[in-house]
């Protein structure tokens, strides 16, 4: 019997998507895995958040997968910027960080989900599956960390600091520049300053280290 076209059962779009990662060899293994997979389509890569926002709005895929800590611009800015154009792409992020201080920003900035490289192939599968459905995903892990924190009040001071106060302190924490601070962020150095400034006055502190210390001390930095 020769199969008309309403006897062949409609066949769902592939999931499209980009890669995000500063490890060429990540991206190569990302790449292979979701090609030999049915149902997948990778549009493209990036190294960085800059990149990759040029990606997105070129390639304009189902799901983004991004990494988050990346020299030329970090995971966390390209997702407030998505999130500010009102992308459709849907950020899963996939990193080998899991603490407040990585998982909180991100998803304020608007990731969809939180995965960590060590999750099982089916389980990322999954994961981009519900991403491009728009259903939140997150790694039991982060999960349990985010209950942890729901559940714990806030320090005075963690809870006076915003989320972008929160990201430039971290960043002082890593030891990057004003100027460097900028660029990931994709701010100005003037806005960074005010930034830093009123770090200085909500924790009480005079400079960037003794800001840091008390981060650290108050359990605002992880």
């Amino acid at each position: 019997m020769i199969e008309t076209p309403s006897d062949t059962p409609d066949r769902a779009p592939a999931i499209t998507l980009v890669l995000v990662d500063d490890h060429p060899v990540v991206r190569d293994g990302l790449r292979g895995m979701f090609t030999a997979a049915p149902g997948f389509e990778v549009l493209g890569e990036a190294s960085n958040g800059v990149d990759a926002l040029d990606a997105v709005e070129r390639l304009d895929p189902d799901v983004v997968l991004m990494d988050l800590r990346m020299p030329g611009g970090g995971g966390v800015a390209a997702i407030t910027e998505l999130t500010r154009r009102g992308s459709r792409a849907r950020v899963l992020v996939l990193t080998t960080y899991d603490t407040d201080s990585d998982t909180l920003p991100a998803i304020e900035a608007g990731a969809t989900g939180y995965l960590l490289k060590d999750a099982p192939r089916e389980e990322l599968f999954a994961a981009v599956r519900a991403a491009a459905d728009g259903r939140s995903v997150l790694s039991p892990a982060v999960a349990s960390r985010l209950m942890t924190r729901v559940r714990t009040p806030a320090t005075p001071a963690d809870a006076a600091l915003s989320a972008r106060e929160r990201e430039v302190l971290v960043l002082v924490a890593r030891g990057t520049t004003n100027r460097e601070i900028a660029a990931e962020l994709f701010i100005s150095e003037a806005t960074v300053k005010t930034h830093l400034t009123h770090i200085f006055a909500k924790l009480g502190t005079k400079d960037r280290a003794a800001a840091v210390a008390v981060g650290y001390d108050r359990g605002i930095l992880g």
